[in-house]
């Protein structure tokens, strides 16, 4: 599953599992009869007799799909596809119901958090301190891995509520229009989306999480946090969203300055829409009277000053609530709120009073009337109303989400390198300079006051792209406040002279000012390499040692934020390595952070699939290590885990209730080490024995020189750019035909598609076996049962483990892949064989997931459902490799990677 954070057993509530069942045949009959209403009954009759066969002769299933013409093959895999998506809509709805019961009988993720901080006997000022510094975010990414169009995503939402409609005969009939609808709807994109078209499907979700989820989750943790003697303020900010969506230049030449502005005046638009229509709701609920309740002098005073102001305020509204000041003051707010909307439409001024600049005034505005509510018997109403609608505008703010900016870290060398050769002051051009001497040289540029460049630099079209970022993030805190962008993201970063380049750039264009003291972003250096995890202490201390750029994160309250990235090591390393250097590196950075007196937040840089960081957020956070986590934290939510999270009201909740929970109790209670530091240094030695001989056989495969032809010979990712997911390249730029140059979603992509998921697991077994022949076996036990890191790294490649189908995935070799490169396929195999005989030792199972029965059995089930779409897949690929140039076969082709990535859950 994307997101087994909340899977729950469900063979303990033998009804539950019986309705789930029933449910997913009621939408499987609903298909079948559209697939008779569509297109005859011997469409359906040729679905049945291939999953009949898929159970009991996959040979047979090959031989049929090889014969059908390509409109059949169409048809078949859009039956297919259809039937995931209609049993993962089912199995979500029933997750939500099952963990409403389970709410009702044992409490939210909250309320069991808050029990263990209290039977810990933690501090009161421990408490009050973590709580003040509590700060949850998660970040909608760009990244292409959501196949799935809106228009369905869309439908599968009715879906879900004619599943609980309790009208069944009115529900089955609506069911199938629905149905119908998606069978009608065509599942692939015509065009690739442009950042702007990705922007828009982050904000559907950011919408609905203003609606209810987000206000519901505060509401819960400010009663919970009642329990602990602490009192959540309302200008608290707790949760918070952000967004690389239109900030994310790396290697997308799609993502420009303008499109950077355009998405930022989207979600400004968006957020004061909901903002608007809560205004409208306030209005009609407060109808307090001044006469009956009275009313502070602060509200009556900011009413009379407001009208003065706002005569656009109706005089109709003026006249009716003269004696209702609260209404009147909300609709003053509605006023400015929608005059805010205008002026950034016309990219006017701002006129104080008149409309707002940044979330503050807003939070201010709504605040008088809060304490005119508690000074006036109306605290219940306050807290009810009020302070609700505050929690809400603090988590989203005007900008809805704080956007991330992000760009490679030679983009920013580039353009210095312009701009001091232009200046012809340096023994040699600038590109030539060792690391040091660069760092040097920054370091002095970033201490004195000249200016490097002039309003108009001499740059190239790309340095001036480049250098118009910065000063487009300048305008933009201008132009929407100080929230609207926050972190400048250095990816690949490998020195201090890579963050130092960029903050050069910064100061050029007047967005820190060393000497005065002021930053109006942080930079966050990008560590994505296993080389550079490897010393990620090291290059943080330096980093914090140069005077200058220390005095900006002291302009920031001393926060300096590192971002982890998963994806890029692990096509480096391997899983096991990336993970442990990971983990690693989280320790080395929270000791040189201490040190500096600087609090770190960590932003990890996870992908959907456990190949690329995916896994339980829950589990992952628990397992970080000690002492790492002090309040803060942000995380990427990629491709279909946004819509498998959010996409439902009631999971969207559960997700972000089960974040915060993780998060506030291992700020509470994992501070010190949960066991004895000669015991934790026991299991590190075993680690890197682990890690040493896993990485050695994954770089093995890695670096075997026929893989590359392997890979692009078996796999059809070849196809992701024509399925248009996504407005980034697949490769970055002036990358050869090699591996090296292939992003990480595309690697796991296509292992995933042809069901051998090597990014997930490999080199495991060989790490475990290489542990237990060094006498070892007893403390990989030891650590299994005592240690959450190495528990939850174990579960997650079980269940990836689990997901791969090697005698699939030899089919796909047997087709398409020349007889002397498929000795890959045996080394594949025989590391399989190794990871699940070792993570069977582990567990102790006799089976994969037999701790996990129904998601065992679920995942069985559907490998019936995807062994057709995996066949089909390789006999089209054959004909497109042999010459057919038909139209319809690429179609047909691409509809297959829709329906892999339906029944998988997940694209890579």
């Amino acid at each position: 599953m994307t997101t087994p954070d909340l899977d729950l057993d469900l063979d303990a509530d033998a009804t539950a599992d019986r309705a789930l069942r029933a449910d997913i045949r009621r939408v499987g009959d609903a298909l079948g009869d559209s697939l008779v209403r569509q297109n005859g009954q011997e469409l359906l009759d040729l679905v049945e007799q291939v999953r009949a066969l898929s159970r009991d002769d996959a040979d047979r299933v090959g031989d049929l799909l090889r014969q059908v013409d390509l409109l059949t093959a169409v048809r078949l895999v859009r039956a297919f596809s259809a039937y995931f998506h209609l049993a993962n809509t089912t199995e979500q709805t029933h997750r939500a119901l099952a963990l409403a019961a389970r709410r009702r009988q044992h409490g939210g993720w909250l309320q069991q958090a808050v029990d263990r901080v209290l039977g810990h006997a933690v501090p009161d000022d421990e408490i009050a301190a973590a709580i003040a510094g509590l700060g949850v975010r998660p970040v909608f990414t760009a990244h292409p891995t959501e196949a799935s169009r809106r228009s369905t995503l869309s439908k599968l939402n009715t879906v879900s509520e004619l599943l609980g409609d309790p009208d069944t005969a009115r529900a089955n009939r609506r069911l199938g229009a629905v149905v119908d609808l998606m069978w009608q709807t065509d599942e692939l994109r015509l065009e690739r989306p442009e950042p702007a078209d990705e922007a828009r499907n982050a904000v559907y979700y950011l919408d609905q999480l203003f609606a209810g989820p987000v206000p519901d989750v505060l509401e819960e943790l400010a009663t919970e946090l009642r329990r602990l003697g602490v009192e959540l303020d309302p200008s608290a900010r707790p949760l918070s969203f952000g967004t690389w969506i239109g900030g994310d230049r790396d290697g997308n030449p799609n993502v420009t300055p303008a499109t950077t502005t355009a998405v930022l005046l989207l979600q400004q638009d968006h957020a004061i829409r909901s903002m608007v229509a809560a205004c409208d709701r306030l209005a009609q609920d407060l109808s307090t009277s001044s006469r009956i309740a009275g009313a502070s002098t602060e509200l009556l005073d900011s009413v009379r000053r407001d009208l003065e102001l706002l005569p656009e305020v109706e005089p109709r509204i003026r006249r009716m609530n003269v004696e209702e000041p609260y209404r009147l003051k909300t609709s003053c707010i509605r006023a400015k709120l929608q005059g805010t909307r205008v002026r950034l439409a016309r990219a006017g001024r701002h006129e104080p009073g008149r409309d707002y600049l940044g979330t503050a005034e807003l939070l201010a505005d709504l605040e008088v009337m809060r304490s005119s509510l508690l000074e006036h018997e109306g605290g219940l109403i306050a807290d009810v109303i009020l302070t609700r609608l505050l929690r809400s505008i603090r988590a989203f703010g005007l900008q809805l989400a704080t956007m991330d900016i992000r760009e490679h870290a030679d983009a920013h060398h580039r353009v210095l390198g312009q701009l001091y050769d232009g200046l012809a002051e340096l023994d040699r051009p600038y590109a030539e300079l060792e690391r040091p001497i660069r760092t040097k040289l920054l370091e002095g540029e970033l201490s004195g006051r000249r200016p490097l460049t002039g309003a108009d630099p001499a740059l190239d079209e790309r340095g001036m792209a480049t250098y118009d970022i910065f000063r487009t993030v300048r305008d933009a805190l201008d132009r929407f406040g100080p929230e609207v962008v926050e972190s400048y993201i250095v990816s690949m970063t490998q020195g201090v002279d890579d963050v130092l380049a960029a903050v050069v750039l910064a100061r050029e264009a007047g967005l820190v000012a060393v000497h005065a003291g002021t930053a109006r972003i942080g930079f966050v250096p990008l560590l994505e390499t296993v080389d550079t995890l490897q010393v990620a202490g090291e290059l943080l201390d330096e980093l914090l040692s140069v005077p200058a750029y220390r005095r900006l994160v002291a302009a920031r309250g001393d926060l300096q934020e590192v971002m982890l990235g998963y994806s890029d090591s692990n096509k480096d390393a391997g899983i096991t390595t990336s993970l442990w250097e990971i983990h690693k590196a989280q320790r080395a950075l929270r000791d040189v952070a201490g040190r500096h007196g600087v609090r770190l937040r960590l932003f990890h840089g996870r992908g959907g699939t456990v190949g690329r960081g995916g896994g339980p957020t829950h589990d992952a956070i628990l397992a970080q290590p000690y002492g790492t986590l002090d309040g803060e934290i942000k995380v990427t939510e990629q491709g279909e885990v946004i819509s498998d999270k959010y996409a439902l009201p009631s999971l969207a909740r559960e997700n972000l209730e089960l974040t915060v929970a993780a998060v506030l109790e291992a700020t509470l209670l994992h501070t010190t080490p949960r066991q004895p530091l000669e015991q934790i240094a026991g299991w590190d030695v075993a680690m890197e024995v682990i890690s040493g001989a896993a990485h050695r056989a994954y770089r093995g495969l890695i670096d075997d020189p026929d893989l590359a032809a392997y890979f692009w010979a078996c796999t059809p990712v070849e196809q992701l750019a024509a399925l248009n997911i996504g407005s980034r390249p697949a490769r970055r730029p002036d990358a050869g035909s090699g591996l090296d140059g292939l992003r990480a979603i595309p690697w796991v992509f296509g292992w995933t598609q042809t069901r051998q998921i090597v990014p997930g697991w490999f080199g495991v077994g060989a790490g475990l076996a290489a542990a237990r022949a060094a006498g070892l076996g007893e403390v990989l036990d030891e650590m299994y049962a005592e240690w959450h890191f190495f528990r939850t790294f174990v579960s997650n490649i079980e269940m990836t483990l689990a997901k791969t189908d090697l005698t699939m995935a030899a089919r796909y070799v047997e087709a398409l892949v020349p007889p002397p490169l498929r000795h890959i396929l045996d080394a594949i195999r025989a590391e399989h064989a190794s990871s699940v005989t070792e993570v069977l030792r582990v567990t102790g199972q006799q089976r994969l997931l037999d701790d996990h029965p129904v998601l065992q059995r679920t995942l069985a089930v559907r490998d019936t459902y995807l062994q057709p779409i995996n066949q089909l897949q390789i006999a089209l690929l054959s004909r497109q490799r042999a010459g057919d140039t038909d139209p319809l076969l690429g179609r047909a082709i691409l509809l297959t990677v829709n329906g892999v990535a339906a029944g998988l859950r997940n694209t890579g």
